[in-house]
């Protein structure tokens, strides 16, 4: 479980908790081994590791320790992410490129880790955490939307390649939540940032549900992301580029 300290990643380790797993949690701050010790009063076992994912080091230690207990792992929740907002030609470089790193390469390169293992048992789940806004064009957060249909095509392509093993790859495409990404991201000033925004508590109980059930995908939230995503399917990229740029142009919200 990635990105496990807060948020959405928080709100599945507590499903998978009340569903009696036990866990390996990750993050990169300190407030993993808090919430570790808040998700143990379940009884499950909680093992915490603090590591960056941006880097190889860290994927290499956070899977060392997965199978370090010697036993098999049955699901795993690659939620780790971060967010950015604001025009590309000002935005830092080396921020963007660390995003591309955490939300891309770190999420690529724990998938083949743990698929290799799944694949070879015939069985395991693998819940990503994409977005809405994988499905359209993202205006002031170019990068970052970028990153959500990454993995949102290598979900649904990944799935598609062991359809006939007893691998489930579920799709988490949440809309915005109340989490503390839009902070971090420096987009409080936004109409998406000052919006309303659904309950990580939610969310995270349609992935779990979803994931079990075997789903390739899953749009969790409320029916307005529901709305949301299907009225995307339909409309022109240039008209989803122009309403995103609403919904997170600098300022736009005051």
């Amino acid at each position: 479980m990635t990105g496990a300290s807060s948020g959405i990643g928080l709100a599945l380790a507590t499903e998978f908790v009340q569903h009696d797993y036990d866990l390996v949690v990750c993050a990169e701050d300190a407030a993993i081994h808090r919430a570790a010790d808040a998700l143990s009063v379940s009884g499950a076992a909680i093992t915490p590791i603090q590591v960056d994912l941006r880097t190889s080091d860290g994927v290499e230690s956070l899977y060392s320790t997965v199978i370090a207990s010697g036993r098999s792992l049955d699901a795993a929740a690659l939620n780790a992410g971060v967010g950015l907002g604001g025009p590309l030609v000002e935005n830092d470089l080396t921020a963007e490129l660390d995003m591309i790193d955490l939300n891309v390469k770190s999420t690529v390169h724990l998938a083949k880790r743990v698929l290799v293992d799944m694949v070879a048992r015939d069985e395991g789940r693998v819940l990503i955490t994409s977005s809405i806004g994988s499905t359209m064009p993202g205006s002031f957060q170019a990068v970052y939307e970028g990153t959500k249909s990454f993995l949102q095509s290598f979900a649904e392509a990944v799935a598609n390649e062991l359809k006939d093993t007893g691998v489930v790859i579920t799709s988490l495409m949440p809309g915005p939540t109340d989490t503390n990404l839009f902070h971090r991201a420096e987009m409080a000033d936004t109409r998406v940032g000052q919006g309303s925004k659904d309950d990580p508590s939610e969310v995270a109980r349609q992935a779990f549900e979803a994931l079990m059930g075997g789903d390739q995908k899953v749009v969790a939230g409320s029916l307005k992301t529901k709305t949301m995503e299907a009225a995307n399917k339909v409309m022109p990229d240039a008209l989803k580029a122009e309403q995103h740029r609403k919904m997170a142009e600098p300022g736009g919200g005051c």
